[in-house]
């Protein structure tokens, strides 16, 4: 771009350090592909972030940390939103596109235990009825499927707060993405990484999506040139799974995605909130709609009786 063509670019965020985080980052990836673009953040406050003793499915669920963030765009307060990927609902807003998704994060959940606590190597090694502090019903579902006598408990704040609670003894551990922990240098509170098969993560885990207005052609040029064609092509196999599933971001499904040469790789779980049940399919394609293997994948879960675990979450 030329720079008679650039505008300052108006970022909507949460005001949470991982949020800002998330923010920031973009706006470095901006100002990396046109060093003369101005960026400012606008902070957002969401229904989430103003409610932290409900539970998420208490008020809304689908959305509750991207709506408002959402409209700050529509309503021409900002240019852009910058929301975690596995926040965002799988059909856009009226009115708003997914612009770009930048190079993805690990992926993986995290259990984390109280400080000073030694690491251990595996799910079993915790004490008998441990308390792990997680409000996710896809991270319960599948932590129950190998040990029901964990006690789960909800835990809502931000990241900091939340370790804060389990090392004043809340919790006996808590479980987290660990791109989020990576990206608040907070890497060495990981205990234990909990990846597929125990533990397959939320559907646009540790990627970040950022939406524009449809017509704005100025700002979604700019968030092309920050768009990963290979973390494009993983979430978009991911979210029209979820999509086809019509299952929530909060429902009990995940899905892991890998690249193998030409080929891409999906597998998908779907619980029941309690674990018991639990189906898994995968598929692979080299073909280039991702799109595609997703709805494939889901079929193959829809066949074996997903969308009855799915109606009970």
């Amino acid at each position: 771009m030329t720079r008679s063509a650039l505008r300052p670019i108006r970022i909507a965020t949460r005001a949470s350090r991982l949020a800002l985080w998330q923010a920031k980052h973009v706006a470095d990836l901006l100002r990396s592909a046109n060093p003369q673009l101005a960026v400012d953040l606008v902070h957002v406050t969401t229904t989430g972030d103003r409610d932290q003793s409900g539970r998420l499915s208490s008020f809304g669920g689908l959305g509750v940390f991207t709506r408002e963030v959402q409209r700050a765009v529509l309503d021409g307060h900002a240019d852009l939103a910058v929301h975690s990927l596995k926040d965002l609902p799988t059909e856009s807003a009226a009115g708003l596109v997914l612009a770009a998704v930048p190079a993805r994060e690990e992926t993986t959940d995290a259990l984390v235990l109280p400080a000073g606590h030694r690491g251990i190597t595996e799910i079993a090694a915790l004490p008998a009825g441990a308390r792990l502090g997680t409000g996710s019903l896809r991270r319960r579902a599948q932590l129950w499927n190998v040990r029901r006598d964990l006690q789960m408990l909800d835990v809502r704040g931000n990241v900091e707060t939340r370790i804060a609670k389990l090392d004043a003894g809340e919790y006996d551990g808590l479980v987290l993405a660990a791109a989020g922990l990576k990206r608040l240098n907070l890497a060495g509170r990981i205990s234990l990484d909990l990846a597929s098969p125990l533990m397959y993560p939320a559907v646009g885990q540790g990627a970040l999506g950022i939406e524009c207005r449809q017509d704005d052609d100025h700002t979604f040029a700019l968030l092309a040139q920050i768009d990963d064609a290979e973390t494009r092509r993983c979430v978009t196999a991911e979210r029209a799974l979820l999509g086809h599933l019509r299952a929530g971001c909060h429902a009990p499904v995940g899905a892991a995605t890998s690249i193998d040469g030409e080929e891409l790789l999906l597998e998908a779980v779907v619980l029941n909130p309690a674990g018991t049940e639990r189906l898994l399919a995968s598929g692979r394609s080299s073909a280039a709609d991702s799109a595609a293997l997703g709805r494939e994948v889901a079929e193959r879960l829809l066949r074996q009786g997903a969308g009855r675990l799915i109606s009970r979450a």
